[in-house]
């Protein structure tokens, strides 16, 4: 089981009733997060996207959202091997080689350890604030996948789509990861079948477990987890990363947070998105460290210590 975080502080959502030092926080208090989480073992940091939330969503959507590419190539620079993921990149809002380039600096800048979460958006006002098409966003954002599974890493990409087509030209830096971990965001089962066809894991959000229920027993999910153990000896294996509501507390609450982790695994997720009940920066931290006493990380293979 992969552990990342719902990072705090870069985004605030009104339904989890952030505390004062989260709605107060900066980059120093973000620094500690990703150096004691990384110290910890876990996965991955991460950082959503929005440039713009109307007024009058922002009860229900927040208004705060650092910049992803900012936030994780400075957190990129103050850690040396946690994964970096964008929960999610709106693939309506860029050209798919724009995200090659600024995704790609930061991965051969830092060891390669890019997560590139994506997602089609649902935003209609940022969308038309930005100039994007939003009524053809499903089948755009498919071709931006394609686009950008044949350009990361690639010098002198070529791709010709439905919508990007592009050929001649040099994308230098474009990314150090032969294959690069793309997982795919969303809340229906939509979203599930084009992380199946061109992602390698998904990551739903906001749905309850009578909701995630029928997708997780969808059999595609179960004959792509067969095919890549298959093919790829479990290496590339089908990530599916759950978001468990309300947020954890194993300060708190050990017991409740070790059957939810199993409830979790049991439906078949491979990775968790967590948040965690907390009232001050000690406390999160505090949080962080008794969740992997309930839940051990695995040995790091390139940590020469004995065990």
């Amino acid at each position: 089981m992969r552990l990342g975080l719902i990072t705090p502080i870069v985004s605030l959502n009104p339904r989890f009733d952030p505390p004062a030092w989260e709605v107060d926080g900066g980059i120093d208090d973000l620094v500690v997060v990703a150096r004691e989480a990384e110290r910890l073992g876990y996965d991955w940091v991460s950082c959503p996207e929005h440039v713009a939330v109307p007024v009058e969503l922002a009860d229900q959507r927040g208004g705060r959202y650092w910049d992803p590419v900012a936030t994780l190539s400075y957190l990129a620079a103050c850690t040396s091997r946690i994964g970096l993921l964008s929960h999610v990149v709106v693939l309506g809002y860029h050209h798919p080689l724009e995200i090659v380039k600024r995704y790609g600096t930061r991965d051969g800048a830092r060891g390669g350890r890019v997560i590139l979460g994506v997602g089609v958006g649902s935003l209609r006002a940022e969308f038309e604030l930005l100039g994007a098409e939003f009524e053809d966003r499903g089948p755009r954002a498919d071709d931006a996948l394609g686009a950008l599974r044949a350009s990361f890493g690639v010098r002198q990409p070529d791709y010709h789509g439905t919508t990007y087509r592009f050929a001649d030209l040099i994308v230098d830096p474009s990314g150090l990861q032969p294959h690069l971990p793309i997982w795919v965001g969303g809340r229906t089962r939509r979203s599930l079948r084009r992380a199946l066809a061109l992602g390698d894991g998904w990551i739903p959000f906001g749905l309850t477990g009578p909701e995630l229920e029928p997708l997780l027993a969808d059999p595609a999910l179960a004959d792509a987890r067969a095919e890549r153990d298959d093919h790829a000896g479990g290496d590339r294996r089908f990530e599916v990363v759950l978001a468990p509501e309300p947020p954890l507390d194993p300060v708190g609450e050990p017991g409740v947070v070790t059957d939810t982790v199993e409830s979790y695994r049991e439906r078949g997720a491979t990775g968790l998105a967590l948040r965690f009940v907390h009232g001050s920066r000690a406390h999160y931290l505090e949080q962080l460290a008794a969740l992997r006493q309930l839940v051990p990380a695995a040995p790091d293979p390139t940590d020469p210590s004995p065990a």
